[in-house]
């Protein structure tokens, strides 16, 4: 991985996202900075943390994208093959920490995957 600057927009970024500790939207990230920056720069920061596997997007049912810190659990990442869940009521979308096991047709070859499970939080129930 190839060594990259570290900016105070980077780190406002990453900031909101570690201290949510859950999905985010870009403009709820925004939101939530508190160094102003515009739209282009934090989509170039949210992409660059994807590769760098410092976050994982997220495309939900709605249409929209999402980000999260990548979580953690026994000392391994967990990669995107896990579900998330949006919640229809206080529209928040969480990492659900919990592996998908799957089989594909034969000859298929499964890239990434995107599982979003969409109804009321323990929260808002």
């Amino acid at each position: 991985m190839m060594k990259r600057r570290n900016t105070a927009t980077q780190e406002a970024v990453l900031a909101v996202l570690t201290s949510k500790r859950r999905a985010m939207s870009q403009d709820a990230i925004v939101k939530q900075m508190d160094v102003r920056a515009d739209r282009a720069t934090i989509y170039r920061i949210l992409n660059r943390f994807c590769e760098d596997e410092i976050v994982h997007k997220i495309v939900a049912d709605d249409g929209k994208q999402y980000f999260a810190v990548c979580i953690k659990c026994d000392e391994k990442t967990i990669s995107n093959n896990h579900f998330h869940f949006r919640c229809t009521k206080c529209e928040t979308i969480e990492c659900l920490p919990t592996i998908v096991e799957f089989s594909a047709p034969q000859n298929y070859k499964v890239q990434q995957m995107n599982c979003v499970l969409v109804g009321v939080c323990k929260d808002c129930d």
